[in-house]
């Protein structure tokens, strides 16, 4: 070797150089308690990372979970509590709904539990109750002040709001409460029955008493009495009728058709006598 090379300066090179440490040395320079721990409780990671929502780092492999309004109730007592169980019986177009109202109006065609089958609902329901409630209490106190006004046009009027609490408890009560009776006393009996479409024939059976209230405005005694009881034979017709076609004919469907026939007519004389006296 010559010389000159090795009388050169190498103090100004130490430490700039790094450590080269051979891959077999780096390799066992790991312990092998931790290689062990870590493989089983090692998470599987998806590349590349999932960067979205906002979320930062790798994709765990993990069992996918339905959450949110999507999820189905359970088929248990549960389901009664929860409000998306009954969201598939408001689920009606206008033109279903319109059309059931106007079969409620044709009480001798007996067809509606044909028209119902495919989706009954329960929306009807409570859109014609609401309605008739509304309808008689404003009404039933313009009739009121009208004969008032008629027999004494100085006699003092107040509005009389317990119009409105009495037939929320009659309207609701009735179309809630005789479908249920009918249904667990036909059960009892061994027929086939309902209780979401009874509830539906109930309810747009109701509907004849909204348009009907307007004219039972009119201050003539004999003709509130007339429209009535027009009003509440093609009610009672209807669901009566209704009735028929459903279940299986027996010696007890004349029974059953005649109670639910009686029971309108009681709702149609109460309605008159109440708030239209």
């Amino acid at each position: 070797m010559d010389e000159s090379f090795a009388n050169l300066q190498t103090s100004h090179l130490l430490g700039s150089v790094p450590a080269v440490i051979s891959d077999d040395k780096r390799s066992t320079n790991v312990p092998i308690a931790s290689v062990n721990e870590a493989g089983p409780s090692a998470n599987m990671q998806i590349f590349p990372p999932n960067l979205g929502n906002n979320t930062k780092g790798y994709q765990t492999l993990e069992s996918p979970t339905v959450q949110g309004p999507e999820q189905q109730p359970s088929n248990n007592w549960k389901g009664f509590f929860n409000v998306y169980s009954y969201t598939q019986y408001f689920d009606v177009d206008t033109d279903v709904v319109l059309n059931r109202l106007m079969s409620s109006l044709y009480p001798t065609s007996g067809d509606f539990f044909n028209k119902i089958d495919a989706n009954p609902d329960l929306y009807g329901l409570v859109w014609i109750c609401t309605t008739l409630v509304f309808v008689l209490a404003s009404l039933g106190n313009c009739a009121t002040y009208l004969v008032k006004k008629r027999t004494d046009s100085n006699a003092p009027w107040i509005f009389d709001v317990n119009y409105m609490n009495l037939a929320a408890s009659i309207i609701y009560g009735y179309a809630i409460i005789v479908p249920l009776g009918f249904y667990f006393s036909l059960r009892y009996m061994g027929s086939k029955a309902d209780l979401l479409r009874f509830w539906c024939l109930w309810g747009y059976s109701l509907f004849i008493f909204v348009p009907t209230s307007l004219p039972l405005l009119i201050p003539v005694e004999f003709l509130r009495w007339v429209i009535i009881l027009l009003a509440g034979s093609a009610s009672s017709c209807f669901v009566a009728l209704n009735l028929r076609s459903y279940l299986e004919t027996n010696n007890d469907i004349t029974v059953v058709m005649a109670a639910a026939f009686g029971l309108q007519m009681v709702l149609s004389i109460f309605i008159k006598v109440w708030f239209f006296p």
